[in-house]
This record gives C-alpha cells, sequence and structure tokens, in this order.
C-alpha cells in the first residue's frame, strides 16, 4: 500500500494545476504576440513551462514515490523545486501572460493590488533579506529530524513541505531575475553577496549530513538498499549532491551577474536610467499585473 503523502490523488491534481498553468500561460502568451503588445520572447516561455515540467517531476512524477526510501531521492525534489524550477518560472516574465491567459472577468481581480496593505506586503516579501531569511529557514528548518518525520508520515504536512520549498525559491530568486526598474531599487552588486551567503546555509546543512557518522534521519533505516548503498551512505550522497549543485549553480548565476555588471553597455544603461527608475517605489509585480490589464 502506497504511503499517505504519495497517494494516485494527490499526483492527479498536481498534475491537473500544472498543465492549467500552462495553458493559461500559453495563451496569454499568444495573446500578447497577436495584440501587438510588447512581445515575450519564445526562450521566456520555454523556460517557464520547463519549470513547471520540473515541479511536476518533483512532486507529481515516480521519483516523488522515492522520497520516502531514499534520501538523496528527497534532496533531488527540493533542489528541483528551491533551485531550479523557482528561477526558471520567473525567467519566463510569467506575470503579464498569466494575467492576459485568464478570462476577462477574473483579470479584474487585478485591482485589488492597488490595494495599499496588498501593496506593503508585496513590498515586504520582495525584500531580499527576507527572501534570504525565508529560503534559509525553510531549508534547515524542514531537515531538523523531528520535523523532517512529520513530512514524511503526514500527507498534509509532506504538501505544506513541498509548497513551502517552491514558494521560498520563488522569493529567494526574486531579487535575482528580477527586471530593469526593480534592479534600480539597490545596489545590483549586493546581488553577489546575497548569493554567496545563500551557499553558507547549505554549505553547513550538506556538509553535516556529508562528514556526519551516523544516519541523522532514522526512517531511512527501514528502507530497501536501493543500488547496494546504506542508509549511511544514501545520506552522503544527498549532502555531496546539495553542496556541488547549489555551489555550481549560485557560482554560475553569479558570474553571469558579474559579467552584465562589467560589461560597458549594462553601465550606460544603468547611469542614464537610475533617475527615474528609482521613482517607482510600487512592487515590481504588482505594476507588471496592473500592466497586463
Amino acid at each position: 500500500m502506497p504511503h499517505a503523502h504519495h497517494a494516485a490523488f494527490e499526483s492527479y491534481w498536481v498534475s491537473v494545476a500544472l498543465i492549467f498553468a500552462a495553458l493559461i500561460y500559453v495563451r496569454g502568451w499568444v495573446r500578447i504576440r497577436r495584440r501587438g503588445l510588447e512581445a515575450i520572447e519564445g526562450w521566456r516561455a520555454s523556460s517557464f513551462l520547463l519549470g513547471l515540467f520540473l515541479i511536476w517531476v518533483a512532486i507529481a512524477s515516480p521519483l516523488a514515490a522515492l522520497d520516502h526510501v531514499l534520501l538523496t531521492a528527497h534532496m533531488v525534489q527540493h533542489l528541483l523545486l528551491m533551485t531550479i524550477a523557482a528561477p526558471l518560472i520567473w525567467l519566463g516574465a510569467p506575470v503579464k501572460p498569466l494575467f492576459q491567459g485568464l478570462p476577462h472577468f477574473m483579470q479584474v481581480l487585478a485591482i485589488a493590488l492597488q490595494w495599499r496593505p496588498i501593496q506593503t506586503l508585496g513590498s515586504a516579501i520582495a525584500d531580499p533579506t527576507f527572501a534570504w531569511f525565508a529560503a534559509a529557514g525553510t531549508l534547515i528548518g524542514w531537515h531538523i529530524p523531528s520535523v523532517f518525520a512529520l513530512g514524511l508520515q503526514s500527507q498534509m504536512w509532506h504538501g505544506i513541505e513541498q509548497a513551502s520549498f517552491l514558494i521560498a525559491g520563488l522569493l529567494f530568486w526574486l531579487p535575482v531575475i528580477q527586471t530593469r526598474q526593480a534592479r534600480a531599487n539597490s545596489s545590483e552588486w549586493s546581488i553577489i553577496l546575497y548569493l554567496f551567503l545563500a551557499t553558507l546555509p547549505c554549505d553547513i546543512l550538506s556538509g553535516f549530513l556529508v562528514f556526519c557518522d551516523r544516519v541523522v534521519y532514522p526512517v531511512y533505516f527501514s528502507s530497501p538498499h536501493f543500488f547496494g548503498i546504506s542508509a549511511l551512505e544514501d545520506q552522503q550522497c544527498a549532502g555531496a549532491l546539495m553542496w556541488t549543485c547549489v555551489t555550481v549553480i549560485y557560482l554560475i548565476v553569479g558570474t553571469v551577474v558579474a559579467t552584465r555588471l562589467l560589461s560597458p553597455g549594462m553601465r550606460d544603461e544603468h547611469r542614464i536610467g537610475q533617475s527615474t527608475l528609482r521613482r517607482n517605489a510600487a512592487p515590481n509585480i504588482v505594476r507588471q499585473s496592473m500592466e497586463a490589464l
């Protein structure tokens, strides 16, 4: 009998939701191009759809059925949701296509985004400091042994865990992958430091998993030994995977940001538009939503 949190209906509804989101995005993307609005490049649409696909892989694919028997599979889920799928979603510039893809009567809901408390909340959650602590807290919190066991034993808490990793990932990558208007609110060079500091919680956790001489999560003692590896070897593999992937991805992104900042064209563009962009204090997501109508 499958574990409760891997029930078939969970995968079914996740798949339906992701397919629905993909159809809404594609519909909006096509409508934007047909109406002659500011077109969104095809590679961005591909990025968004790939991000949705990776979310499906992490939550609703056969991989999801392995996370209760392999810590490495569990770690792959977290990496897909928080480190890979989240930035791909933002690279897809999702706000305008999603709003354009919705029926017109639902688009009027965007008016609510003009409400001052919502704008204040948007500014708070888009703040890099909040995003950093949200991501670090999610990562460390869900890997505390008692909390980790709760996520494996309860379908509800398992869903909350997966959702929190995706939301934390989206919050974390928002200051990094943002539009030109949002970048004027803070020094772009701070993104390099932001990424470096983000590696520290990952390094601490992954280093502990790799070098610990005992199994941190006893639930995996009773799991089948896939590929002939023990629970301790599985734990070390999971830690090494997170250590390597996070370091490499953050290093690549940091290099891209630094290269853009050092390019002469980027410096001139930033200097010319900086005074104008500072006057726009509305959260980037709220502004894009209203422009989409």
